[in-house]
């Protein structure tokens, strides 16, 4: 690839405000793709722009709610007007909940799905009419390791994770004769907040190291230049794929 693979392009990046979001829209910068941020801790958001301006890159943030289309919608209008257009979409958004399912309340799972879920379909169906209309694009959407690994207390988390690396297959299919590129990233451990409580026993962490052949967890960092990767047109013969980023662990 060209030192800047994505010069030109523009990207909005969900769950943006921190972990693996923030790092891959530093790389999409870093790449030349000007960004678009989005999550609901505008704060936060404020520190990634930062990020993105020193990369020398124009960034846009928009406090977003994934589960609420019409603030999705808002958000792809916000990136058309201020940032010219729309090149890649990032569907980071995402929460976790550890517990048996037994003791999940509707409302409680309902809450998971439409943000791990139903956000991603949201924003691709925002963004659908603007990338079939270039007759180009790149979407990448975010699952886990544990879309294919089973762990106790994962259930509804693990179910949606899923549901997403099934979604980017028959999307990338439809989408295959628009020239638009739709895989997924399955991170494995990452040093993030959102992954923190596992570690805070110490008994626990060195045993899920233990699952890990790499012997280690990931720093969000080394996800941006697979972001990269997909955002850029050396993927474009690749579509509907969910690339495992988790030091071996689901090889292992």
């Amino acid at each position: 690839m060209s030192p800047m693979p994505l010069a030109g392009k523009v990207a909005i990046v969900t769950g943006a405000s921190r972990g693996l979001g923030r790092a891959m829209a530093v790389a999409l910068a870093g790449a030349g793709a000007d960004v678009a941020l989005a999550a609901r801790s505008k704060p936060d958001l404020e520190e990634t722009a930062r990020l993105v301006r020193t990369a020398g890159r124009r960034a846009v943030v928009a406090a977003t709610d994934v589960t609420r289309y019409a603030e999705v919608e808002g958000l792809v209008t916000l990136t058309m007007s201020e940032l010219g257009g729309l090149d890649i979409v990032v569907n980071n958004s995402g929460v976790a909940s550890v517990k048996p399912l037994i003791e999940w309340a509707p409302e409680e799972w309902r809450a998971l799905v439409d943000t791990n879920l139903h956000g991603a379909i949201a924003l691709c169906r925002a963004a659908a009419p603007h990338l079939i209309a270039r007759g180009a694009g790149k979407v990448i959407n975010v699952a886990s390791m544990l879309a294919a690994v089973g762990l106790s207390g994962y259930t509804v988390y693990s179910a949606t994770k899923g549901a997403i690396v099934a979604f980017t297959r028959t999307l990338g299919v439809e989408w295959a004769r628009h020239n638009i590129q739709v895989n997924a990233i399955a991170p494995g451990w990452f040093d993030t907040d959102m992954s923190a409580p596992a570690w805070a026993n110490p008994r626990v962490g060195e045993r899920l190291v233990r699952d890990i052949p790499a012997r280690r967890i990931g720093k969000p960092e080394e996800i941006g230049p697979l972001a990269v990767y997909l955002a850029s047109s050396a993927s474009d013969f690749m579509t509907g794929q969910t690339i495992y980023l988790d030091g071996g662990h689901t090889a292992g």
